[in-house]
């Protein structure tokens, strides 16, 4: 059922965020539609998403399946050790380095290894429908037998509202993928025509065959083993319904290629939201991290997304490591996106601020997504039963450095435009340019005080 779920508030986040797209046809994502919303303070929003987007805008979690999966196949599962986070480093380097070095030849990658997700997700739907007719190696786990009886022990969570929330946190990052456009949507030809069909098509046949991937899950693996299996779900899966053989193993390389694809397009989208925020001279040192040397490629931004999902992988203690970082990644997008959908609703309202798009969004779609973000925003500050998390972790962890993250782009904020300026002797001055393409952009730059601009 949180699969549905799940699906349903991918598609409210969509509406939202085509409407704002639509409307503001420039690559962003949701730093344009903030600063479109939150004019006052000045900057404070643009601060905000800068940290949340630098700082917890890593590929760790794909790269770290990535890892998983690989070892699996070669016959260790061995718990996001330091062998599967080795591999989950030579992971992001190579994809950091071939869209660095190369990167016409990323982009096709990551196109075929999108189109290769889809055949892998339909080809564990059908051996799904092969299982549930028996043909499977285990005996029948009777897991529709009470199909919605509430579980208890190892791996259920028992956490009440907290286990919920998480669960549904680790779900919304399945989906996660669909706002990428949005981030490059000042490179996408015909912005109108392409995402208002191609984006709704992909997040419902996504969703269909997530949840036709969960049945089939179900027909195979019992429900004790289930819970306890994390990312290499689709490994077990390929296990009991074709064996132990070594033709059955190399399934899941497949899996990893996969999970390889979505390091590569994150990485690819994230970059260059970092490049942008350079040139607008949001980061320190912005010329370096907006260059595109040596090969018409944003390396150096490219490189600031490898060392923070480097840090990521290494930064959390041997062990269970995985549902950690997806948390850590999902969790502050909550307050983000949140914080976008309620200024859509103040700005469809408000009829002074004038707001038309291409896209409508309708206010029950709105309000749900909203609440659905709160829900996911303040539920993981509430104690669980034992005060930990199924993965031995305090409760707290991921909400307090989430929530940190962005306090931190505050203070950012404050030293930027306050501090810094009142020390040099300048101020901050933004100027709207517009590009050659059409694009309109934003530059900052400091100006003396008392100096005309």
């Amino acid at each position: 059922m949180l699969w549905v779920i799940g699906g349903l508030l991918t598609f409210c986040g969509l509406s939202v965020f085509l409407e704002f797209g639509l409307a503001i046809p420039r690559s962003g994502g949701e730093k344009n539609y903030l600063e479109r919303v939150y004019r006052s303070p000045k900057y404070l929003a643009t601060s905000v998403f800068l940290s949340q987007m630098v700082l917890l805008g890593f590929s760790s979690g794909n790269s770290l399946a990535f890892g998983r999966y690989v070892l699996f196949a070669s016959g260790r599962d061995i718990a996001d050790g330091w062998q599967a986070r080795g591999i989950a480093i030579a992971c992001i380097t190579f994809a950091v380095l071939l869209h660095g070095l190369l990167p016409k030849w990323g982009i096709r990658l990551f196109n075929v290894l999108g189109v290769f997700k889809v055949f892998i997700l339909l080809f564990i739907v059908c051996s799904g429908f092969a299982a549930l007719a028996g043909h499977r190696r285990i005996p029948d786990p009777h897991n529709f037998d009470n199909a919605f009886r509430l579980e208890v022990g190892d791996g259920y969570g028992g956490g009440g509202a907290y286990a919920y929330a998480t669960a549904l946190l680790r779900i919304i990052y399945s989906y996660k993928g669909w706002e990428n456009a949005n981030y490059v949507l000042g490179e996408v030809k015909n912005p109108r025509k392409t995402l208002s069909l191609a984006a709704p098509i992909a997040v419902g046949g996504t969703t269909i065959l997530y949840v036709l991937a969960n049945v089939a899950y179900f027909a195979a693996i019992p429900k004790a083993e289930l819970a306890k299996s994390e990312v290499i779900v689709a490994g077990i899966f390929f296990r009991n319904v074709f064996g132990d053989s070594a033709g059955a193993r190399a399934l899941p390389v497949f899996v990893a290629l996969s999970n390889l694809g979505n390091v590569l397009a994150v990485s690819f989208a994230h970059a260059r939201v970092n490049q942008e925020l350079a040139k607008e001279g949001l980061l320190p040192y912005s010329k370096f991290w907006a260059s595109n040397w040596p090969y018409n490629a944003p390396l150096a931004s490219l490189f600031l997304h490898w060392i923070v999902t480097v840090i990521v992988l290494i930064a959390p203690p041997a062990g269970p490591a995985y549902n950690f970082i997806v948390d850590l990644y999902t969790y502050p997008g909550a307050w983000i996106n949140g914080f976008v959908v309620a200024g859509l609703i103040y700005i469809q309202f408000k009829k002074s601020e004038n707001w038309t798009s291409p896209w409508h969004t309708y206010l029950p779609i709105s309000i749900l997504y909203l609440l659905a973000n709160i829900f996911l925003a303040i539920v993981p500050f509430i104690p669980p039963t034992g005060g930990s998390n199924q993965d031995g972790y305090p409760y707290y962890v991921f909400p307090i450095v989430g929530v940190g993250v962005l306090l931190l782009g505050g203070v950012y904020w404050a030293l930027w435009t306050k501090v810094w300026p009142k020390i040099g002797g300048y101020r901050i001055v933004a100027d709207r340019h517009v590009l050659d393409n059409g694009e309109e952009v934003i530059r900052y730059r400091k100006v003396k005080v008392g100096h005309s601009e």
